[in-house]
């Protein structure tokens, strides 16, 4: 994604369900999200919030309902080229360093070199530990290693699962500057939270959900 070019303009979840076995986990979900902007999905535990941003990331199929990525249309494989993740689980190999895992993920998005560790380790303040083996580092250390994968290739769709979890204060700090610059770049980013008071400092769109719907 080059400079203020969202390829990514919007992002329509239109009427999803999905199901796990018996259980609904979202039940007819609508929901438009819109390049340049910040939303966090809030509600109970068990509300579907997890489950939609796995949805809109592709990791997810809906039972029923479709989602829209304009201008890419219904195009899965289009999509997740333009996606950037940060989950619970860091998606990184534990055995390789935090560089290593970063430069890999440039690789396999087609924008490997010898700049692409430098392109986002200052951004995310890892550059004092990430020569060091990702099994290792702390909790907080291991986020912004996944920080740094997940922006590595200029992603136009930003999604990030309760990301401030175990941070101390310096590492949510840089989270939410992150947060800040990917929304004024074009990025559509859209974060999981369970703290109310961020997202009106941040000034962001609430999406809540309770009992799998969209409310």
């Amino acid at each position: 994604m080059g400079p203020g070019v969202a390829v990514v303009e919007r992002v329509l979840v239109e009427g999803v369900t999905r199901m796990f076995g018996a259980t609904a986990a979202l039940r007819g979900a609508s929901v438009t999200f819109e390049a340049g902007s910040l939303v966090f999905l809030e509600g109970p535990n068990g509300a579907g919030k997890s489950t939609l941003l796995a949805v809109v990331g592709t990791l997810l199929r809906p039972t029923r309902g479709r989602v829209r990525y304009e201008p890419l249309g219904e195009d899965v494989r289009a999509a997740r080229a333009e996606i950037g993740w940060v989950a619970h689980d860091a998606f990184c190999y534990r055995e390789l360093s935090g560089r290593e895992n970063v430069e890999l993920a440039a690789r396999l998005y087609g924008v490997g070199g010898p700049g692409a560790w430098d392109s986002v380790v200052d951004r995310v303040g890892a550059r004092r530990f990430g020569d060091r083996v990702f099994g290792t580092l702390s909790r907080g250390q291991r986020q912004r290693i996944s920080l740094a994968r997940a922006l590595v290739h200029r992603p136009s769709v930003l999604l990030l699962d309760e990301p401030f979890t175990g941070l101390d204060p310096e590492s949510s700090a840089r989270f939410e500057q992150v947060l800040r610059e990917e929304s004024a770049r074009g990025a559509l980013v859209v974060v999981v939270n369970h703290a109310p008071a961020l997202a009106e400092r941040l000034g962001a769109r609430v999406v809540r959900l309770e009992n799998g719907c969209v409310v």
